[in-house]
């Protein structure tokens, strides 16, 4: 199948992190951007750039009509779809293939099969694959109660079609149950049209551990390994790492084997993730397939040393796979952060506005996978990632005291920011220790109340001391290139603390 332009049907840092590859095999690339994106790094990075419409996702980035005919315009033969917006949309799938466009991801009806959790449940349990023991029949409500309390209290409520977090209660007695499921079905009729919900019993501290698969035309399936990604909020991950601290060589090559059970009984091509909660005892169950790259692949590619979007391409192609079991790596220890532009002091509230400072971290097995710079705007129509930042060490402590002191050099200006709340958590004895359950952050340790009621005296005060600081070690101020003292250099740390 050719792949000699690839449109990339996304935004930010993912579609900077394509264009990378791309450069590197040598082949043009064509980006789409919205009103907001118009100054966006992605567009100034393609070899091409297409304006798509508004600034709204559904006006723009989720229309693929709007898609298609810049696939035709640019001559582009291939799409990569990035994660999120079109990434799991069997439509756009089969539309692109129509076309004559070669899709850079799984087949249609793979998608179809894998989209619902309730299907996928169904595809694991056929396959052999360990699943939580559940209720995924349409019932009513009283139904549904009835059985809950059958498979024994607390229980976890799912939208059917859900991810993100969304459309998911946590039930801990009878009583809860009616309410919990009104609330769910509702969260899962806004966010994905369908408020079919299903029933999970609920494991207590689980750790969310998955494992990323790879898949050809030929019938050869690998699997890359474990990552970690049981520090979440709200059901979202915020830190991933790989491997990880839980899992032993034996859990992992059963892990590993379940997964490709699951890829092999769909027919798979591709990269995919199949997704397991696991006990303490090392029980580890499905819990959905997710048929596109993750966002946090850069862990798997820093353990294994492959490139797995040049592995997407190269698939898509049409040929084997690069490496069989045997082959695939696994070196040392790798972390990652995503950085977002929220508000710790409120809740992790969306913190869009203009980038008025920026410095990342670099140095050794250090990287940034960027979609901002300095000067640009963070809008507030798409999700508030600036970065994700992450680190490799021979061990898991090397990788986080690498990821520790790198946090340390960021420098981010102009918006509210999470990198004090990532320091914190570096440091945290139960996350070092890697006693990692998906409840690890419901208790705010990130807060120091120690400091009293007069906090942003306290912040203040710090903030002065570090200027002070700054500006005695200084022999000359720093100036913008014009002469004049550029403020935002010589504070260094600001809107940090």
């Amino acid at each position: 199948m050719p792949v000699t332009k690839i449109l990339i049907a996304n935004r930010g840092e993912i579609a900077i992190r394509v264009i990378r590859t791309c450069r590197e095999m040598g082949i043009p690339t064509v980006a789409v951007y919205s009103e907001a994106d118009r100054s966006a790094l992605h567009v100034r990075m393609a070899t091409e750039a297409y304006f798509i419409g508004p600034s709204v996702a559904r006006e723009s980035y989720l229309v693929l009509e709007k898609i298609l005919d810049v696939c035709k315009r640019s001559g582009a033969d291939a799409v990569h779809p990035g994660y999120g917006f079109l990434s799991e949309n069997a439509e756009a799938a089969r539309a692109f293939e129509a076309a004559g466009i070669t899709f850079i991801g799984p087949r249609p009806d793979c998608i179809v099969k894998m989209g619902s959790k309730t299907a996928a449940r169904e595809v694991a349990i056929a396959a052999g694959c360990p699943v939580v023991p559940g209720i995924q029949e349409t019932m009513g409500d009283e139904e549904l109660l009835e059985a809950s309390k059958k498979i024994g209290f607390p229980v976890m409520l799912k939208a059917a079609m859900g991810g993100g977090g969304k459309g998911m209660r946590l039930v801990t007695h009878p009583d809860e149950f009616t309410s919990s499921l009104a609330r769910a079905r509702g969260e899962a009729l806004s966010s994905f049209g369908d408020d079919s919900v299903y029933v999970e019993k609920a494991i207590v501290q689980p750790r969310h551990i998955e494992i990323q698969v790879f898949s050809d035309t030929h019938g050869n399936h690998v699997y890359m390994h474990e990552r970690e990604c049981s520090v979440q909020r709200r059901h979202q991950k915020v830190i991933e790492e790989a491997p990880s601290p839980h899992v032993t060589p034996e859990m992992r090559k059963a892990m590993g084997e379940a997964a490709l059970k699951v890829a092999r009984a769909v027919n798979y091509v591709g990269a995919g993730t199949v997704e397991f909660l696991a006990d303490s005892e090392r029980n580890f169950y499905f819990l959905e397939m997710n048929t596109r790259l993750q966002v946090e692949h850069p862990v798997t590619e820093w353990i294994t040393g492959l490139d797995l979007v040049k592995w997407q391409i190269l698939v898509a192609r049409g040929e084997k796979l690069p490496l069989t079991q045997e082959q695939i790596p696994l070196n040392g220890w790798a972390m990652e952060c995503r950085v977002y532009a929220e508000d710790p002091d409120k809740n992790f509230m969306p913190s869009p506005g203009r980038i008025t400072f920026l410095r990342t971290p670099s140095g050794r097995n250090v990287r940034d996978d960027s979609g901002v710079y300095e000067g640009a705007e963070v809008p507030m129509f798409y999700d508030p990632m600036i970065s994700k930042l992450s680190t490799w060490g021979s061990t898991r402590l090397k990788a986080i005291d690498r990821m520790r002191a790198a946090l340390t050099e960021y420098r981010i200006g102009g918006i509210r920011h999470n990198i004090a709340f990532h320091e914190a958590l570096m440091e945290y004895r139960p996350f070092r220790e890697g006693a990692l359950h998906t409840g690890i952050l419901d208790k705010p340790f990130w807060i120091r109340k120690e400091q009293g009621p007069d906090l942003k005296f306290a912040v203040a005060a710090a903030m002065l001391h570090e200027l002070e600081t700054e500006q005695r070690r200084a022999t000359q101020p720093a100036t913008n290139g014009d002469g004049k003292p550029d403020a935002w250099k010589q504070w260094g740390r600001f809107n940090r603390l």
